[in-house]
């Protein structure tokens, strides 16, 4: 029995879907699900995209079949909504580049589903949600900005400028030597705060303007340099 989202489908055959799931067990792995086009299939929610819930699975020679599948959320609020649907796309696609088939990706799994309740719930800001999962998306990937400490002399006192060539927080006096930001105390708490907290903890804030939109350039000029793949999904955020 494997707990996990359903990422991508596409079609195969006249009847069948095969998928991507991201499961707590397993990680990220393809499955068919055969008869998943057909209208009254018991397996047809199995076969789309942001169904959450338990599969019964067997291994095959190259992937899953699911035989058996309970849905507890179907997201269907995020499907019938604009501001939320195209997130949410663009988190499933992400979750499919980075997820691992055999490794454990239970925070990722949580993230991905604390991120999409919000969106359901609207308890945040479509766009902050989007930042909060992408720098958590980078420290489960072991690729964020180091912002606890000073990455020229290791101090954690008065760190509050951002060095995109460091990667990370200097502290004043590498400031004035290596250039940067001077972070708003918010963002820096923020950033701290997302990197640091387990998945389930991160929706539940507010940043006025000033700090989203420093926190919004500090962690799209990030992944620019130093992630360095563009999701399809990521086009239809922008317009």
């Amino acid at each position: 029995m494997l707990t996990g989202i359903v990422l991508t489908s596409m079609p195969v055959g006249e009847y069948d879907k095969r998928i991507t799931l991201l499961t707590k067990e397993q990680g990220r792995i393809s499955a068919f699900v055969r008869g998943a086009r057909r209208p009254k299939s018991p397996l047809l929610a199995a076969g789309n995209p942001l169904s959450f819930g338990t599969f019964e699975a067997y291994r095959g020679r190259d992937s899953y079949t699911i035989s058996k599948c309970e849905i507890e959320n179907y997201f269907d609020t995020i499907r019938m909504d604009v501001d939320a649907v195209w997130p949410a796309t663009y988190f499933l696609e992400v979750c499919d580049f980075y997820g691992q088939e055999g490794m454990d990706e239970t925070d990722r799994l949580k993230l991905l589903y604390t991120a999409l309740r919000a969106l359901e719930k609207k308890q945040m800001a479509p766009d902050l949600v989007r930042l909060v999962f992408e720098l958590k998306t980078m420290a489960l990937n072991g690729d964020e900005p180091n912002v606890f400490e000073c990455l020229d002399c290791g101090t954690t006192e008065d760190i509050g400028f951002f060095s995109m060539n460091k990667r990370g927080c200097v502290c004043r006096k590498h400031y004035k030597e290596e250039g940067g930001e001077a972070l708003k105390e918010s963002v820096l708490f923020t950033m701290q705060f997302i990197i640091s907290s387990p998945p389930e903890k991160l929706f539940s804030f507010n940043l006025g303007e000033e700090a989203f939109l420093q926190l919004r350039d500090i962690i799209l000029h990030y992944r620019r340099r130093y992630m360095n793949h563009v999701f399809k999904s990521e086009r239809f955020l922008e317009n």
